[in-house]
């Protein structure tokens, strides 16, 4: 109750008190932040994935200023030599209001990337959308089978059925890539595992069928139970060191990921940024009311 009442009340606090608690998981609000955080993260042998902030317009005319955003950040990282690629949500893109126009949009940012030789991951975002988003995946892997991953959610009842139905497109040129996560949005049970321990079994369930199937899987988490599992399954399937990658969020587990790394795995870090980051960190403050007790502590142990 504690946790869901800090939820509530986030959205009305000041900016200047949320940012306390976002500012360690958000790289900025400007592109040019994201790029310093990127090289930083480079530096210290990271890849990245970068994300410009913002999800659900309201109408077309920011799909429109979305995409231009994309395809400046994808010049600027280009320029800037990042070794990372980009991830974005259809929603910021128009998917729940023309699907056809999101779609177009979201080809000419794969386009851009794929003029690279780059890549770019399509997020997962709540049931509503789950459908669509594979059916945009599907047809942008058929064009672009080198340049385009897809987000799994490892607490919904259907991915381990929608990883199987996309393996026609699998092959060993050009492995599916899927991200894999828990997932984060609040979903009815009748869809959604509840139960920690089966939302855990069923991601390590996941993780084995990619790799049984020789797909890249995108091992996405910061549950050490989790990570040890996820080395188990490698040592038993033994893919190659650049057949899978390990990701987490900006900011978060740093001791972990770095004995990850040092273990010689390759890592990718998800760089968020941009003017949304208020709105980005109350939704997920809403999704996630567990993560009050972060806020807690940044504003009243950390000042």
């Amino acid at each position: 109750m504690f946790n869901k009442l800090i939820a509530g009340i986030l959205p009305y606090m000041p900016q200047k008190l949320v940012w306390q608690f976002s500012k360690e998981y958000i790289a900025g609000e400007t592109l040019e932040q994201a790029i310093a955080v990127a090289k930083e993260l480079n530096a210290e042998g990271a890849l990245t994935t970068i994300d410009v902030l913002g999800e659900f317009i309201k109408n077309l005319d920011e799909a429109e200023v979305n995409k231009k955003e994309y395809l400046n950040v994808i010049e600027t990282a280009e320029a800037a030599k990042i070794n990372g690629n980009y991830s974005l949500k259809p929603t910021s893109f128009g998917l729940l209001i023309d699907k056809e126009v999101a779609y177009k949009h979201i080809r000419e940012i794969v386009a851009k990337a794929a003029s690279y030789n780059n890549f770019v991951r399509i997020d997962m975002e709540d049931s509503p959308c789950t459908d669509m988003e594979i059916e945009l995946f599907r047809k942008l892997k058929a064009e672009f089978p080198k340049n385009v991953g897809l987000v799994v959610q490892s607490y919904m009842r259907r991915t381990l059925d929608d990883i199987k139905n996309l393996a026609d497109l699998n092959s060993e040129e050009n492995p599916l890539n899927f991200r894999l996560c828990k997932g984060i949005y609040v979903e009815p049970a009748h869809i959604a595992y509840k139960k920690y321990e089966e939302v855990n079994a069923h991601y390590l369930k996941d993780l084995e069928y990619m790799l049984a199937q020789k797909m890249y899987p995108a091992i996405a988490t910061h549950d050490k139970p989790l990570v040890d599992g996820a080395f188990e399954l490698l040592e038993k399937y033994k893919p190659a060191k650049d057949k899978y990658e390990f990701q987490m969020l900006y900011g978060v587990t740093p001791a972990l990921r770095k004995s990850i790394m040092e273990k010689g795995h390759r890592m990718r870090i998800y760089v968020p940024f941009g003017k949304d980051w208020f709105g980005y960190s109350t939704r997920r403050l809403k999704e996630n009311p567990k993560m009050a007790s972060l806020i807690i502590k940044a504003i009243f142990v950390k000042g």
